[in-house]
């Protein structure tokens, strides 16, 4: 039997007609169509009989990986691969595909979504009027300011363009040389890292994690920040070191700061003492990893997933 191992939620609510393409194919599908994430015990044991995976945020690590016998190839339902242990796939000639490009708007709207929210107190203020209170602080327009994008993949561009739109200055940095034709396109500028941190008025963080961008962010490179700087986290946990943060924000030498991410997540489960005080600052904003749960993205994801599986097994 030819199984392929399914587990983002988004695949069985908008992936009927592309799991018909598998099953076409000979495939039998295991699509988790409870709701819920798969405890880690069932993972494990559905995954060492699959030939492919469709994998969301489940651990692929070097020891679940070495008892997969039938594995062949595995399909990221997004972009980052952290979970994957890619070199133990490579020794055992395990194809890994992802789906470059499918979320990027979506993650990019969020962005821009949690830039506006940042400055005009939009979550402290809703909480505050459901409470009873009518407040109504001050805050400031995006439009006439800067944004520093670090990382200008598909997502950075996304939000470039829509920074752009809205009237700010837009700055960007990646690792590779951007063309100068792209950062003509938002009326862009390239700057190093540290020119990003120590004058722009927002800077978002689209990097992968890897060890070289863990705790990217953290205690020296707040320091360098305006005090009047926002900090937007939508692409890993683990990049921006959250103690550093939250001494960032409870000492004020950021304005504020808005993720999507956390290195564990929920962030109750670190078990550190000082994440209940992070969480109830009114300065910073976390929501639960939503930046590609958009229809639009999922319905991109389950058909780019669904071709990159039959591309791979017919390799």
């Amino acid at each position: 039997m030819k199984k392929i191992l399914v587990t983002p939620r988004g695949y069985a609510k908008y992936g009927a007609e592309a799991g018909k393409r598998l099953e076409a194919l000979g495939y039998t599908m295991d699509i988790n169509d409870t709701g819920k994430p798969v405890p880690r015990e069932v993972f494990a044991e559905k995954a060492k009989e699959a030939v492919g995976i469709i994998v969301g945020v489940d651990e692929l690590d070097a020891e679940l990986l070495k008892e997969c016998k039938n594995l062949k190839a595995v399909v990221k339902f997004g972009v980052g691969v952290d979970n994957i242990d890619l070199p133990t796939c490579e020794e055992m000639g395990i194809k890994v595909g992802r789906c470059l490009g499918t979320n990027s708007n979506a993650v990019a709207e969020l962005t821009v979504g949690m830039m506006f929210a940042c400055a005009r107190h939009l979550v402290s203020t809703a909480m505050e009027v459901k409470n009873g209170g009518w407040n109504k602080p001050t805050g400031f327009e995006l439009t006439g300011k800067s944004v520093g994008i670090i990382g200008f993949g598909n997502i950075g561009k996304n939000v470039a363009r829509m920074a752009h739109g809205i009237g700010m200055k837009v700055y960007a940095y990646d690792v590779f040389d951007i063309p100068a034709d792209v950062l003509a396109q938002y009326e862009a500028e390239t700057r190093s890292v540290e020119e990003i941190l120590t004058s722009c008025d927002f800077i978002t963080v689209h990097v992968p994690l890897t060890e070289d961008t863990r705790d990217m962010i953290s205690d020296a490179e707040f320091k360098k920040m305006k005090s009047t700087a926002v900090l937007i986290n939508a692409a890993r946990g683990g990049i921006v070191n959250e103690f550093a943060l939250y001494n960032a924000l409870k000492e004020n030498e950021i304005y504020a700061c808005a993720s999507d991410v956390y290195t564990s997540e929920p962030p109750a489960a670190s078990g550190e003492p000082w994440v209940e005080d992070l969480l109830k600052l009114d300065n910073f904003i976390l929501t639960s990893h939503i930046g590609s749960r958009s229809q639009e993205s999922e319905i991109n994801t389950v058909e780019t997933a669904t071709d990159n599986m039959i591309a791979l097994l017919s390799e």
